[in-house]
């Protein structure tokens, strides 16, 4: 019998089967297409404690997000790398130069005050080498540290760390159904083969935008949370910066805009539209694209901002009220009816903190789970 089986092949359900993996389990990872598939390779590409997060008083998830941004920098130096980021203010910048200082020295305190947390005041004679940044209407730009990654490369990595532990990984794999059962749950799969079934002690849910989709396939019924899929778009452009991520106030609505260097050319983004179609159909909308570009053409006037491709990604949220971009980001873990429960639902979560959300999902897990011996610490396990 499996102990641990995994529904999503996400950076969330990786992450899940590499700590189960480490943790000597038995442990299958099922994949209805291929790994990182969904929102998982169409990210902003951060590994960022969530500076913003400061404003609506997640502090404990921008502490976590900054300890496993250490850990990242660590074990995974080939696909994490710092970066330099800017913010500039203007005259018209609806966070006054005193209150971003604030921020970033909070924002360094929480991630302990190591040099990778340091932040400066650009001198105004620097302000030549950034990139073609307007100046008209500047006063202020803060320059500090946080890191970039390809976050479908990175889903891949822990995939193929939880491999080199034990851990079965199937992609093509569909699940169809899971039945309670003495001891855990029967699991019917289909697979390019046909139709199969599976005994396993332990459910993971980790299908992102698809999660309520897969409670409603698990018999008895399983309690669920209302959630809004959010599209967030990205577009890759001709040209990008070269001196490091700039992170800009949006024009209508002041959200933050991310413009970054991106494989030669530069990545701009996201949006925050709820979504209610089919996961598998997001697609930029022309308003997304020109309020993108709008803002891009407006802080660097001089760059081609010549489209050349672009994506849609989902993120979870759980539902509630006031503006999007201040919902929580936190993982919310779910686990299933029963005593222990067998089965655990991950909504939402950040790519920064996919390792803290998988040992959070482990402990829900291990009451239901045999005895087993440890193989290895996931704080330390290489990724390559």
């Amino acid at each position: 019998m499996i102990d641990v089986l995994i529904i999503g092949g996400g950076i969330h359900g990786t992450g899940v089967a590499q700590a189960a993996a480490a943790a000597g389990y038995d442990t299958h990872l099922v994949e209805h297409k291929t790994l990182g598939h969904g929102t998982s390779s169409r990210s902003s590409k951060l590994i960022h404690g969530g500076l913003r997060y400061l404003e609506s008083g997640h502090f404990g998830l921008v502490r976590e997000s900054l300890r496993e941004r250490s850990i990242l920098l660590r074990i995974a130096p080939d696909l994490v790398k710092p970066v330099r980021f800017y913010i500039p203010v203007y005259d018209d910048t609806s966070r006054p130069a005193w209150q971003v200082r604030a921020g970033l020295s909070f924002y360094a305190v929480l991630g302990g005050l190591g040099k990778e947390n340091r932040f400066r005041s650009l001198p105004r004679s620097r302000w030549d080498e950034l990139d073609g940044l307007r100046r008209e209407g500047l006063r202020n730009v803060f320059q500090y540290w946080d890191a970039a990654t390809d976050d479908l490369l990175l889903t891949q990595a822990v995939a193929r760390s939880a491999a080199g532990l034990g851990a079965v990984i199937r992609e093509h794999t569909e699940f169809l159904s899971a039945t309670e059962v003495q001891g855990g749950f029967k699991v019917r799969l289909r697979t390019t083969e046909g139709e199969r079934e599976e005994d396993c002690r332990t459910l993971v849910n980790a299908a992102g935008p698809w999660v309520n989709r897969v409670l409603e396939m698990v018999n008895p019924g399983q309690p669920g949370i209302g959630i809004d899929l959010v599209q967030g778009t990205h577009l890759v452009l001709q040209e990008g910066p070269s001196r490091g991520i700039y992170y800009t106030e949006a024009l209508s609505d002041r959200r933050g805009i991310f413009l970054m260097p991106w494989k030669g050319r530069g990545l701009v983004g996201t949006t925050e539209k709820v979504f209610t179609g089919d996961p598998e159909r997001t697609e930029p909308s022309r308003e997304e694209v020109d309020y993108l570009l709008e803002n891009v053409r407006h802080y660097f006037p001089d760059l081609d901002a010549t489209v050349v491709d672009r994506w849609s990604g989902l993120r979870v949220l759980l539902r509630g009220q006031g503006d999007l971009f201040r919902r929580p980001r936190e993982m919310a873990l779910l686990p299933g009816t029963g005593r222990p429960p067998r089965l655990v639902t991950l909504y939402g979560g950040k790519l920064t903190g996919y390792r803290a959300s998988a040992l959070k999902t482990l402990k829900r897990l291990r009451p239901a789970l045999p005895a087993a011996a440890p193989k290895a610490d996931t704080a330390e396990l290489k990724l390559q």
